[in-house]
């Protein structure tokens, strides 16, 4: 199994989980708030992710340590050569590197700029093993 993905799947359970909502029309806001407790009126309690999501002022330190617990569990794992790889090439098939030949999408859902690539043999190592997959794939 791709321990990448399934990383992947945890946190965005986590996430998913999380007491917060979307809206992009009045009634999906209105909908959001009765799921937060609060009435349509309270939008001074609530925080705008300027995405179309919406949260809680109290629960604003939370969701931070969450996102950056998730982070630094996906900085942990690109330490390992085989998870790297994995993450690699889930990402770059996600953002049809086969049919762009352009990595920088893949880096950035990782978390990673060009720079780190260069500056750490793993981690340039395995893109480059899962650039190849790519083609290997066909």
């Amino acid at each position: 199994m791709n321990k990448y993905y399934a990383m992947k799947q945890r946190h965005e359970k986590e996430i998913n989980s999380f007491p917060m909502f979307s809206a992009f029309n009045e009634k999906q806001f209105a909908r959001g708030m009765k799921k937060l407790g609060l009435e349509e009126k309270d939008t001074d309690k609530i925080y705008h992710n300027g995405y179309g999501g919406f949260y809680r002022k109290t629960d604003s330190d939370k969701l931070f340590d969450m996102l950056n617990k998730l982070d630094a569990e996906l900085q942990e794992s690109m330490k390992d050569p085989d998870f790297a790889f994995q993450a690699f090439d889930y990402e770059l098939a996600n953002h049809e590197y086969n049919y762009t030949m352009d990595h920088s999408d893949a880096l950035e859902a990782l978390g990673l700029t060009e720079q780190e690539i260069r500056e750490n043999p793993m981690l340039a190592e395995a893109l480059k093993k899962a650039k190849a997959n790519q083609y290997d794939c066909f």
